[in-house]
């Protein structure tokens, strides 16, 4: 889980405005930005569940906190499995082989990030710390494999330090797939502070976002919105609402959605059967009423019938 470390302050000795023991402050824009909520353009949605590219949590950063307001450390890389799979085939979606064997690598990082914000002036505000782990399946190249996997590690992790700076970065998606705001309010950065300041004009006009170059594409039936209203909408809008563990499992469905590791998928299985919610229903984004396990069923088979079986990156 993410840890947050508050930078200490000091105070200032007098009625000062610019010394350097002043306790770190964001500025009324700043704040105005963060308790919005997100653009609906800036969310996928694959396969109903809600997604985050990691270029655009970069550039939100940069818009929010500036050229150099924040910083991306590595803590930690570590390679977790690493193996070449000779006279490997490729399968189409029918099962069939096609293409000349080759040798197929998988590879799979882990990778520990810390993420730094700063004031205006440079002085830290408060950091975050967190790791995901990232893979590479059946890659000709082992040098692509390697480069796939740490990319996937890099901004996994990134993204889950990132949701500690709320709305913008995806806090309000966890709230079945919402982009309206769930902070709204902060005891430290009262309204007066920053609900009086127009927005910047011209504000940021985004198009839909797209994948980052390199990575998988999206799924096909991945449903582009049509209107406004409906990009507004929950990428879930359960029937009953589920249960806490079955929110929990879905989210890690979404974060794993591209990857072709079976193991991944079948241990979410297990986790659900273990809490009861593997059966429980809930209606997808199509309006479809579905269980978790209809969701793991159909991605295993998608996987096999790929020739897929440890990974797939999903930044």
């Amino acid at each position: 889980m993410a840890s947050a470390v508050e930078a200490p302050a000091t105070v200032a000795e007098g009625q000062t405005s610019h010394t350097l023991n002043q306790a770190a402050r964001l500025s009324p824009y700043q704040l105005r930005m963060l308790h919005g909520g997100i653009n609906p353009n800036r969310v996928r949605n694959l396969r109903g569940l809600a997604h985050l590219e990691a270029w655009d949590v970069r550039r939100q950063l940069i818009r929010i906190f500036g050229f150099g307001g924040f910083s991306i450390e590595t803590l930690a890389l570590d390679l977790v499995h690493n193996h070449g799979q000779e006279g490997f085939r490729r399968k189409n979606k029918q099962g069939e082989f096609y293409g000349d064997p080759f040798t197929a690598w998988t590879v799979v990082y882990r990778a520990q990030v810390r993420l730094t914000v700063f004031d205006t002036s440079g002085r830290e505000i408060c950091h975050w710390e967190d790791g995901a782990a990232g893979d590479a399946v059946n890659q000709p190249s082992v040098g692509d494999a390697h480069d796939m996997a740490m990319k996937t590690a890099f901004s996994q992790a990134l993204k889950r330090c990132a949701v500690n700076l709320g709305d913008q970065f995806g806090l309000s998606l966890y709230n079945d797939g919402s982009r309206d705001a769930v902070v709204g309010f902060s005891a430290a950065h009262p309204p007066q502070e920053w609900k009086q300041q127009p927005a910047p004009l011209p504000e940021p006009d985004d198009p839909p976002v797209k994948p980052e170059p390199g990575m998988p594409a999206p799924d096909a039936d991945e449903e582009p919105s049509t209107s406004p209203a409906a990009e507004a909408e929950p990428v879930e809008r359960p029937a009953a609402a589920p249960s806490e563990r079955l929110g929990v499992l879905l989210r890690q469905v979404a974060d794993c959605w591209n990857s072709r590791n079976l193991l991944v998928f079948n241990q979410i299985g297990e986790d659900a059967a273990q809490h009861g919610v593997l059966d429980e229903q809930f209606t997808d984004k199509r309006g479809v009423v579905t269980t978790l396990r209809k969701v793991l069923d159909d991605r295993i088979a998608e996987i096999q019938a790929q020739g897929g079986d440890a990974g797939r990156d999903a930044a």
